[in-house]
């Protein structure tokens, strides 16, 4: 029998859903549990194959974050899907759109109301179904061959509703084999409603609004579908933006009224005392980003958040909405015919805005010409997909600019060596432009096996690796604490040879004055490359950076 006289599987519910839902790519790791979803993807869409399934998750995630669409995981089970866990915390945290479709043993075999039945079958797990539950905003198990239609589309109103959130289905392999696309039962599945505010609430925050001499707006990533009612609450008010580091470029952040990702910066906390109002959309506060809720931020404080638990969580809200911030951003405007902002004020925020870059720009010394240069090379839209690593925590998620929050990928849960396989999906979403990733040695090293993947997709890729021969961050750590420096100094690759070895072309800068030519001169390639930057030989030396970790002291020492 040929492929074409094969009878259908699963695999192609699996593609009419997709197809449904304007979804035309999937990431993977094929698997004898697999099998006839691989290969109804790759028939019928894309398929792209990586080599991790850690890399799978993290590849769906930088997609759905680069184009805004479902990202499509597709991974084994057991340990497969064990090894997908990790990313999908990542994804979790971060609130994205990913489907997550993993494998499981036979259902004849298969009770997931009674995990203790294991009896042996190659690559059981009877833990599965809780484990993708702790890690997933929906979990679910197709039952049986003619409900697995209902089961994906299940998960994918629990993904686009709000907030949106990872989905995980696990398919037992027979049932993978026996769905047939014409046997499906019927379904019905759509997002739940979300809350709206009500109009006395709305008219207390429009009024603290309108009367506010001194405003100031925190945005948080919550506020992602709502650019314009954002920007045109910041202009009418003349009010300054802080964001969190996922609240980034909802407004472009070449706006003269947005300082950015600051908050925590010596040059702010002025500004924040001189402040008589704080608007606050979709953040979560993270500790990282507020001295570890040490920041004394204005006392009258209105909060949008579709989570009412997160309303005065961490700071107490004079007022509080509960809501999608669109349409709360946008019933505030309607009632918001006149604003009382002080004359000046705007200057002074656009003053404070000059100021902290100006200050992280003389601090990080040779870094400043690679973080110009990032801008002046790469077009507005181009995404940086940004590891954990010195670059992309001291400067890359503050100093270099973000016009669209499709463009800022990186891991928000901090894991590291998830940037590059971010990457690599955002460029397959988005191959009309280039897609900068930037990683430090001991990162990349973490999923090194993805650069064949990368080049395996041929996508626009310019891999931007800092090697400063080991794990930096934790090196300062280590020595603004009194440790011993352990445990973070790494043998390295020759990444010359390692990128010769996959026909990548290469590029090493040493030194001042190269950088941007360089990276023109990758860009132009059009297909995956690897520039090297030598961070000993950083001219002038990068002050130091320690993260803003909180170290306990004991009671009483100085």
């Amino acid at each position: 029998m040929t492929s074409t006289e094969r009878p259908p599987t699963g695999g192609d519910v699996l593609v009419a859903v997709m197809k449904r839902h304007g979804i035309d790519t999937a990431f993977g790791v094929i698997s004898v549990h697999n099998l006839p979803l691989v290969e109804a993807v790759a028939r019928e869409l894309r398929f792209v194959e990586m080599r991790h399934e850690a890399a799978v998750v993290n590849a769906a995630d930088g997609y759905a974050r680069a184009t805004g669409r479902i990202g499509v995981a597709l991974t084994s089970t057991g340990t497969g899907a064990g090894n997908a866990a990790g990313s999908m915390i990542e994804a979790l945290t971060a609130g994205s759109r990913v489907l997550h479709v993993t494998g499981q043993i036979d259902s004849e075999h298969y009770d997931p109301s009674a995990p203790g039945s294991a009896r042996g079958v190659i690559h059981e797990f009877p833990g599965q179904r809780k484990m993708l539950e702790a890690i997933s905003a929906f979990a679910a198990t197709v039952p049986s061959a003619d409900r697995a239609e209902a089961t994906l589309e299940e998960a994918i109103a629990a993904i686009t509703g709000t907030p949106s959130g990872p989905a995980s289905v696990e398919w037992p392999s027979d049932l993978q084999y026996l769905a047939r696309p014409d046997d499906q039962q019927p379904y019905t599945a759509g997002p739940a409603s979300v809350p709206h505010p009500a109009d006395d609430a709305l008219d207390a925050a429009a009024a603290l609004l309108a009367a506010a001499h001194r405003p100031l707006l925190w945005v948080g990533g919550g506020a992602a579908a709502a650019p314009a009612e954002l920007a045109e609450l910041v202009h009418r008010l003349g009010a300054g933006v802080l964001t969190s580091n996922s609240g980034r470029a909802i407004v472009p952040e070449d706006d003269a009224l947005v300082i950015g990702n600051f908050a925590s910066t010596p040059a702010v906390a002025p500004l924040l005392a001189e402040a008589d109002l704080l608007l606050t959309v979709g953040t979560h506060f993270r500790s990282n980003e507020t001295k570890s809720y040490a920041l004394e931020l204005p006392k009258r404080h209105v909060q949008i958040d579709v989570d009412p638990a997160a309303v005065g969580r961490v700071y107490p809200a004079e007022v509080g909405l509960v809501g999608d911030a669109r349409a709360v951003l946008a019933a505030l405007l309607e009632r918001l015919p006149s604003v009382a902002t002080e004359a000046g004020w705007s200057d002074r925020v656009t003053a404070v805005r000059e100021q902290v870059r100006a200050d992280l720009s003389a601090y990080i010394g040779g870094y400043a010409e690679i973080c110009s240069g990032l801008r002046t090379v790469l077009p507005r839209e181009s995404v940086v997909a940004r590891d954990v690593t010195i670059p992309s925590s001291q400067w890359g998620n503050r100093l270099l600019e973000f016009y669209d929050r499709r463009s800022n990928v990186f891991p928000l849960g901090g894991g590291i060596g998830q940037g590059l396989a971010m990457g690599i999906g955002a460029a397959v979403g988005r191959p009309e432009s280039p897609t900068v990733v930037m990683a430090g040695d001991g990162g990349l090293a973490v999923h090194l096996g993805e650069l064949a993947s990368l080049c395996g997709t041929g996508a626009w890729v310019v891999v931007l690796v800092f090697n400063d021969g080991g794990y930096g961050v934790l090196r300062n750590m280590q020595r603004a604490n009194g440790f011993d420096v352990t445990g973070v100094d790494l043998f390295t690759p020759d990444f010359g040879k390692l990128a010769a070895s996959l026909a990548m072309p290469y590029w090493l800068v040493q030194g001042p004055g190269r950088f941007e030519e360089v990276l023109g001169e990758a860009v132009a390639a059009r297909r995956p490359v690897l520039v090297e930057v030598d961070v000993t030989a950083l001219d002038p030396v990068p002050g130091a950076f320690t993260p803003p970790v909180h170290i306990p002291t004991p009671e009483g020492s100085h």
